[in-house]
């Protein structure tokens, strides 16, 4: 979930016409590190928050907005902000699904 929130994030920050901060780039390093040692209610609670956040930002934004141009990274890839926001719920979803259909196998071996 760790990976699920940071692109979450990011794809926020972009879709604001913002850059990254030094934090999302910590955020970012570190998501590549396989760490056991985090709790899954931590995880959890960190999703929770992006996606509250991301509600909130949903309705302060104008509809207009939607269609504006963005960029993505440091290669500055063309996109839009629905563009961005699509992304974001897409990739949320996939590893949802990902982590729905894991914990339903791990279940079924321990019964």
């Amino acid at each position: 979930m760790n990976h699920i929130t940071g692109v979450l994030d990011r794809m926020l920050t972009y879709a604001k016409g913002e850059s990254l901060s030094e934090a999302q780039f910590q955020f970012l390093k570190q998501e590549a590190a396989f760490n056991l040692t985090t709790e899954v209610a931590d995880l959890q609670e960190q999703f929770s928050v992006k996606v509250l956040e991301a509600l909130a930002y949903f309705k302060t934004m104008p509809e207009q907005t939607l269609s504006e141009k963005r960029t993505v990274g440091r290669k500055k890839l063309p996109s839009t902000v629905i563009g961005l926001l699509f992304h974001a719920a897409e990739h949320s979803q996939r590893h949802i699904g990902q982590l729905l259909v894991t914990a339903s196998v791990l279940q079924s071996k321990i019964s």
